[in-house]
């Protein structure tokens, strides 16, 4: 059975997001705890998903949104923990002026390729990058893409609720890799 360890983005993910309320419907999800979720600290964050990956008894799926996408490319180049895969949604563009400048340290996004397989989860409105920047990383990284249509940040503004869509496209991903 496949371990899930979510990272949320700037700001952590509150209760009426996605994140949260798959964490109380599904055990098998943790959530990494770094150290301040909203003066995000690059190595402190790295360090905290090394913990999280390192407490599960087998390679976990990582489930990143936003700023954690960014913290996923970084961290990946850094470790050999393994990793089933990971379910990236809403990567965000850090030259978009709507990009915090509290998360600069993860400006600076490694392009390589990752270890092991990856889909990213784009809207076409997202305020924080455009289709053709997520296109444009997802080609770097190797990942696969799902398009989702209009749905903002795909976050908690975007009144998803439970969005069983994400959760349909996560299991398919986990049941494939």
């Amino acid at each position: 059975m496949t371990d899930f360890i979510h990272l949320p983005g700037i700001g952590n993910s509150g209760e009426a997001h996605w994140q949260s309320r798959w964490e109380l419907s599904d055990p098998r999800i943790r959530r990494f705890d770094p150290a301040s979720w909203d003066q995000p600290d690059l190595a402190d964050w790295i360090a905290a998903l090394d913990r999280a990956v390192g407490a599960t008894t087998t390679p976990p799926v990582l489930v990143a949104h936003s700023l954690a996408c960014l913290l996923v490319a970084h961290w990946q180049k850094q470790t050999a923990a393994p990793v089933k895969g990971a379910l990236l949604v809403a990567v965000p563009d850090p030259r978009s002026p709507a990009f915090p400048a509290e998360a600069a340290a993860f400006a600076s996004v490694p392009e390589e390729r990752f270890r092991f397989p990856s889909l990213i989860v784009v809207s076409t409105n997202d305020p924080y990058a455009s289709v053709p920047y997520v296109q444009a990383r997802a080609g770097q990284w190797g990942s696969d893409l799902v398009n989702i249509g209009a749905k903002g940040h795909i976050n908690s503004a975007s009144n998803l609720g439970d969005w069983p869509e994400g959760s349909q496209i996560l299991m398919e991903f986990d049941a494939r890799i």
